[in-house]
């Protein structure tokens, strides 16, 4: 059975015109809407890992422990979900993609992302490298709530937030494109908020 939260039917809200928000979208305000399809899968830290894998010379993996110790970088972002929610200038703390992949060879022009209950993304190679995309653990300065994704999550901000995948476990890098969960349902493949790419055909 497939439980959907309620938010993914998509609830009022006032706009703001800062300039910042993408057409079709609203200001959520101070929430946060909880999305998620299925129950939300809970790692023990001890039992939590990181992997590369795919088109690489050779695999990489991370324990927890090694993770934290990798260089880390705070975000301020914007993020904007498909259901029409925006949320301005929140705060995460995490890991560059730029780190992890700099850790692996590959030819790959796109990466999977791979999630604890099965969830998968997919996304060109081009959009998390160069300061597109963290793997983040702490949100507000707080470790990240499980049904926000924790203990770990893609952040990916420039995309619709689906694209920011939760309970993240590892990164898959191939040369052919490969649609994840919700690409398979019928959303859009790439997902860009400001060009409103929310289903396939938009």
């Amino acid at each position: 059975m497939t439980f959907v939260s309620r938010g993914f039917v998509g609830r009022p809200g006032a706009d703001r015109d800062t300039g910042k928000l993408p057409p079709g979208q609203y200001d959520i305000g101070g929430g946060f809407p909880v999305l998620s399809a299925g129950p939300t899968p809970r790692t023990a830290l001890e039992d939590w890992d990181l992997t590369v894998t795919g088109e690489v010379a050779e695999p990489v993996r991370w324990t927890w422990r090694e993770f934290q110790a990798l260089p880390r970088e705070d975000v301020t972002a914007d993020i904007h979900c498909v259901t029409k929610w925006s949320k301005f200038d929140t705060t995460w703390s995490g890991v560059s993609l730029d780190t992890l992949l700099d850790a692996v060879e590959t030819a790959a022009d796109y990466v999977i992302a791979v999630c604890d209950g099965g969830y998968t993304t997919n996304l060109p190679l081009e959009d998390v490298v160069d300061g597109g995309a963290w793997i983040v653990d702490l949100y507000d300065d707080e470790p990240l709530p499980a049904e926000h994704g924790g203990p770990a999550r893609l952040l990916v901000p420039h995309l619709y937030f689906w694209k920011s995948a939760k309970w993240v476990r590892g990164l898959r890098l191939s040369s052919t494109d490969e649609p994840g969960f919700w690409e398979t349902l019928g959303y859009h493949d790439y997902g860009d908020p400001w060009r409103e790419q929310r289903y396939a055909g938009d």
